[in-house]
């Protein structure tokens, strides 16, 4: 991920990255495939909506469609509720989230903004 970020122009300490992965830690998982741990998700539920805060697929296992079956999941799990997300403008994880009809709902400084309704 540090190389989406500073690509965007986002240099983080060590001190951001862990306050990073802490905020909301209880909403992380991990992503388990063929018995590895190839990733992780850190994903809110709430009444209304679903927020996926974080999506990394270890680059070793990138490519193989692991990351499209991760976000179908949460997708299939909503219940009828909007599914949201942002990405680093940047970053190539954009494809695969408009190939899985996600729609740029609006930008900032260095994301997008987005969001499907499964």
């Amino acid at each position: 991920m540090v190389e989406h970020l500073e690509a965007a122009g986002l240099f983080l300490s060590d001190d951001e990255h862990w306050r990073r992965i802490a905020h909301d830690y209880h909403c992380y998982h991990l992503v388990i495939w063929q018995g590895q741990r190839i990733g992780n998700l850190k994903y809110r539920l709430s009444r209304d909506e679903v927020t996926i805060m974080q999506l990394q697929i270890d680059p070793e296992y990138q490519g193989r469609g692991l990351g499209a079956q991760v976000v179908r999941q949460v997708l299939a799990g909503a219940d009828g509720r909007p599914v949201k997300l942002t990405v680093l403008k940047q970053n190539p994880a954009l494809n695969l989230y408009l190939r899985l009809g996600f729609k740029i709902t609006g930008e900032d400084q260095y994301e997008f903004h987005m969001q499907a309704q499964p």
